[in-house]
């Protein structure tokens, strides 16, 4: 009797344990972009792109405060409408993408208002500036019911000054306020 219970306690605190471990994925590229949409000589708007993202994410399906996401986007890779935003974009006065080649979003905390919805506080760094950010979430399944192997899509959106991150160039026809809006599909990893 007593070596089954010196086999069963630790396999019982094993199977304990494994139903606390957080769920971790990995960005699907083909699956994830974001957004970026500014006002422009203030009657219409400009969109770029960034298709080039990678990162992970942890979440903890009985603690989902304890979120982390890691995001980054390749800013040589951006897009936009035309050749001469784009070339703007990309330059000194805006993304600066030669010394600046990486725009990150490092989530810390989560915060559920739904089902699927929910606010993470984070960072954003851009042309090497962080600031804090709060991105307001959906969940295309409740991550309280996350299953293991599953993947999981987040969208998510926020609106920040593009002066709190030094592009502060053509502010007459470009607006300040920029509306960033994520798709990124998690994978299991």
């Amino acid at each position: 009797m007593r070596i089954a219970q010196w086999i069963l306690a630790p396999l019982a605190l094993l199977l304990l344990t494994g139903a606390a471990m957080p769920l971790r994925y990995v960005v699907d590229p083909a699956g994830s972009n974001v957004s970026a949409k500014v006002g422009f000589l203030g009657i219409g708007s400009k969109t770029a792109g960034f298709p080039d993202m990678s990162g992970t994410a942890q979440i903890q399906p009985d603690r989902l405060d304890s979120l982390a996401l890691d995001v980054s986007l390749d800013a040589r890779s951006l897009t936009a409408p035309d050749k001469l935003t784009l070339s703007r974009l990309r330059g000194e006065k805006f993304f600066w993408v030669e010394k600046y080649p990486t725009v990150r979003f490092v989530g810390s905390t989560l915060k559920m208002t739904g089902d699927r919805r929910g606010l993470v506080d984070g960072k954003l760094t851009a042309r090497g500036v962080t600031q804090p950010v709060q991105l307001a979430v959906t969940f295309d399944t409740p991550p309280a019911s996350a299953k293991r192997g599953q993947p999981l899509t987040i969208r998510g959106e926020t609106t920040i000054n593009r002066r709190d991150f030094g592009m502060k160039s053509y502010s007459l026809i470009v607006g300040k306020n920029v509306t960033i809006k994520l798709k990124a599909r998690m994978v299991p990893r």
